[in-house]
């Protein structure tokens, strides 16, 4: 995402990629972070038996 935020200034940027200045996109993209975050605080898996 980095690189397209570089280059919007280039007017074939907003043609190809509109969705790049979408509050959606930017919504589902904090919406992802924060799913990650919340798995990443999850108690992690173990490889031994819980007898």
């Amino acid at each position: 995402m980095a690189w397209l935020a570089k280059r919007w200034h280039d007017p074939a940027f907003p043609l190809a990629f509109p969705w790049f200045n979408d509050a959606k996109y930017w919504e589902g993209q904090v919406l992802g972070f924060k799913e990650q975050i919340a798995a990443l605080n999850e108690k992690p898996l173990s490889l031994q038996p819980q007898w």
